[in-house]
């Protein structure tokens, strides 16, 4: 059975957290809320979530996704732990994905140099993945890279990522009645 990490950290987007979880649990992987805080972790709109787990870096995982929300993308980039956390992920061949403002903690840890990637449309968006190639798309893949521009798009980049773990998105799609 796969293993995804979501990282959580206090001000994260509910809805771009419970789409992606909901649909991965539903493919059957086994899903994980890791805080990098206290375990009770608090939305930008105010929902508290339990995570399942407090952080660790000693922990086996098939890939790893950042909801974005402010402050919580904020928080995630201000963690040197999550960052280290990110680059063994990419260093490990494993998928790494992140969706809104949550791409911006991707550049931070620098790996994504030369990669194809998109996020919450930001003002300074083009400083903030100069390294990158940067996409004004709704979802973009690129090798084990999986970014989504916002909560709006939580579905497709939800199907995504359950597709690059090996789900058949097609069926997914047909049992929670995603339009076609």
């Amino acid at each position: 059975m796969k293993k995804i990490l979501v990282l959580l950290a206090n001000g994260f987007e509910e809805g771009e957290m419970i789409v992606p979880v909901d649909v991965l649990r539903r493919a059957q992987f086994k899903v994980d809320l890791m805080s990098i805080g206290d375990q009770e972790v608090t939305s930008s709109h105010g929902l508290k979530v339990i995570a399942d787990i407090k952080f660790s870096k000693d922990l086996t995982y098939d890939a790893i996704f950042l909801p974005g929300g402010q402050p919580g993308t904020s928080n995630l980039m201000t963690d040197e732990r999550v960052l280290d956390l990110l680059r063994s992920y990419t260093k490990d061949s494993k998928i790494v994905s992140a969706i809104c403002a949550a791409p911006s903690v991707l550049a931070k840890a620098g790996i994504l140099e030369g990669k194809k990637v998109t996020s919450y449309p930001m003002k300074d968006a083009s400083v903030i993945f100069s390294m990158a190639d940067y996409k004004d798309e709704d979802v973009v893949i690129d090798g084990n890279l999986i970014t989504g521009r916002g909560v709006g798009v939580v579905f497709p980049f939800a199907y995504a990522l359950a597709h690059a773990l090996g789900a058949d998105s097609e069926a997914l799609k047909g049992i929670m009645v995603y339009p076609k």
